[in-house]
């Protein structure tokens, strides 16, 4: 079941935790949202893209980091990706952070000049990490493209999201772990 998107399984509502088992997505209706474990770290990627130097979730401690990971050949992303776009606008300068995971799936998502061409084609101006060996992929035991990580200020998992959709719900998860003390 492993690289499928997430659409084309029929799991609306399911969410792969850091641990592997499946959840139920999060009602915002709950005055907090449960931590679903501590982030893993993104240190073995491949190249980086819109960053000088790698990037990791220590570096970004004290932030809310939304980990995407996406494929730009994948229609599903492409729809997600206005919606990503706005709420890094909408929210970065308030201490909002997306850090992309690009891991490939077909032949030609692994050429790195396609990547770049895709990233400047898309407008995504956040850094992004190439994971060609699915290192980041399968350290967060991902299943789906794309998929949403929202990481509060201490580094933990705190909501998930796979496929389209839910925009509404996934602006109330930043701006509630933005007002996190």
């Amino acid at each position: 079941m492993n690289r499928r998107n997430f659409l084309d399984l029929g799991l609306a509502g399911l969410a792969a935790g850091a641990a592997g088992a499946l959840l139920p997505s999060v009602a915002l209706a709950q005055s907090a949202l449960p931590v679903k474990g501590v982030a893993p770290e993104i240190t073995e990627g491949g190249p980086w893209f819109n960053s000088a130097a790698p990037q990791t979730l220590e570096k970004l401690r004290g932030k809310v980091v939304l980990v995407n990971f996406w494929t730009f050949a994948c229609i599903n992303c492409q729809h997600t990706l206005p919606h990503v776009r706005a709420l890094y606008q909408k929210y970065h300068n308030q201490g909002f952070e997306i850090l992309g995971v690009h891991t490939p799936e077909l032949v030609f998502e692994r050429d790195l000049g396609n990547v770049q061409a895709a990233i400047k084609k898309e407008s995504i101006t956040w850094p992004v990490v190439f994971d060609g060996q699915y290192k980041v992929w399968n350290s967060y035991d991902n299943q789906f493209w794309p998929a949403f990580y929202y990481i509060d200020k201490k580094g933990r998992i705190r909501y998930t999201h796979f496929g389209e959709g839910e925009y509404a719900t996934q602006d109330d998860v930043v701006k509630q772990l933005l007002a996190e003390a």
